[in-house]
């Protein structure tokens, strides 16, 4: 037993905590839990919890089902929307203690080994957009907003400001800091910037943003959706995500004097980004919904470019603190708001390493919005298009050494099965859009 661990079990006595939650997260990023007695904590700490692998999505196959669920007394918080409840994320782990090889949070842990061992730690900040709509939502129905407010919109006694405040709050009860938040473009749009922190703690704090957004829109009869793109004609969820390299306490991105202030190690890191963005996008947008905001238009970046003041491009370099050696940064705008945030930031290092590893040059800026271009434009560029659909995204990332490398064997197998099994089942469904455009007049 450690410090934390005993801190643990005595906070569990003096509040009288009845209930803990033992979160922990399978490959397609969804949320999963055990709740186990006060009296049995002291015993999983030592011995963990044993589950069956073998019905948790991507974990294990039957024969081999038993793993163990690992508590991390550094997660602890109590649940500020259940009476003496608390919860602790875990790791998963092989009856003989090794790490699970489709344990996603281990997954990150080891890229970020990676980078310790270069001299590195990652640091993340993501802006989480989501939608919120009225409750009850009927199926063969669109979804109705909470508002028809826009971008930065104050509306007095608007829905969106009692409900940001009221995640904003239970959020920061659990720990978790916020910069910002905001009315985003779509009706009934939010944003919500989470605080810099390294990149296995905002792996953490994602999901427990996803999971304090629901509570709170189910608290004010409403319901909230991390679906990349759930209205056609407005534009979708992303969660652009600022990161960071530092050595020690310095910011290896940063370089007084260089171009936007950005040092070989950041245009290294940025160039190895663009450079693997198509092989990992099966990841960074997982879902067929995923391309439908991609390829929506808009702000959203479908081509592998970068710029400074660009925010049609996949990368940008923003320039809100000139001089400010400790925030110079770059903005990964691919992401979606859906994505296993363990597995996307384990790819998103990686590429950035392998950039710095292998000195790969930053191609030019994209001055221009890349939208207004035409394909041959873009062509002469060299600005090449991010997959169009989950099926070419995966068959790209098929061929991807540095995917199957940070994913490991079983899960990158895994992971191409289910994309693939998804992707044959959106293509063999018929649409509204299909029957009403044809069925009268073919």
């Amino acid at each position: 037993m450690n410090r934390q661990q005993e801190y643990v079990l005595r906070t569990i006595e003096e509040r009288d905590i009845r209930f803990v939650r033992l979160w922990f997260t399978d490959l397609m990023g969804t949320l999963k839990s055990v709740a186990v007695a006060p009296a049995e904590l002291e015993q999983a700490f030592t011995e963990g919890i044993g589950i069956d692998g073998s019905v948790i999505e991507g974990f294990t196959r039957v024969y081999e089902a038993d793993m163990i669920v690992q508590p991390d007394a550094d997660t602890f918080q109590v649940l500020p929307w259940r009476d003496r409840t608390a919860r602790m994320f875990c790791d998963i782990n092989m009856p003989d203690g090794t790490p699970a090889a489709t344990d996603s949070r281990n997954i990150l842990r080891r890229t970020l080994d990676t980078a310790a061992e270069q001299g590195f730690t990652f640091y993340t900040h993501p802006e989480i957009e989501f939608y919120l709509f009225k409750e009850p939502y009927e199926r063969g129905r669109g979804p109705v907003p909470v508002d028809q407010a826009g971008y930065f919109d104050h509306v007095a006694r608007g829905d969106g400001h009692d409900f940001r405040r009221a995640a904003i709050e239970m959020l920061e009860q659990m720990g978790i800091s916020v910069e910002f938040s905001h009315h985003e473009g779509g009706p009934g749009q939010q944003e919500i910037d989470l605080r810099y922190a390294d990149a296995l703690s905002m792996a953490d704090n994602i999901m427990t943003f996803r999971t304090v957004v629901r509570e709170v829109a189910l608290h004010e009869k409403a319901f909230a959706t991390f679906m990349p793109k759930p209205l056609a004609e407005h534009p979708g969820s992303g969660m652009h995500t600022h990161v960071s390299l530092f050595e020690g306490d310095t910011n290896a991105f940063y370089e007084p004097g260089a171009d936007y202030e950005l040092s070989q190690t950041g245009r290294r890191f940025m160039a190895g980004v663009l450079a693997h963005s198509r092989e990992i996008c099966a990841v960074t947008n997982q879902f067929v919904n995923s391309y439908k905001r991609l390829w929506g238009g808009g702000e959203a970046p479908a081509h592998v470019c970068w710029g400074h003041n660009n925010r049609s491009a996949l990368a940008r370099v923003p320039m809100f603190s000139v001089g400010r050696g400790h925030s110079r940064r770059v903005e990964v705008r691919s992401i979606d708001a859906a994505c296993n945030p363990y597995l996307t930031y384990a790819l998103v290092l990686a590429s950035g390493l392998r950039g710095i590893k292998e000195g790969y040059d930053l191609p030019a800026e994209a001055e221009d919005d890349v939208w207004m271009l035409t394909d041959a434009e873009r062509r002469a560029m060299g600005i090449d298009p991010l997959p169009q659909s989950l099926g070419e995204a995966v068959a790209v990332m098929e061929g991807s050494e540095l995917a199957a490398e940070v994913l490991g064997e079983q899960v990158f197998d895994f992971y191409l099965r289910n994309k693939w099994q998804e992707w044959g089942e959106y293509r063999s469904q018929v649409t509204q859009f299909e029957l009403d455009r044809y069925l009268l007049h073919l």
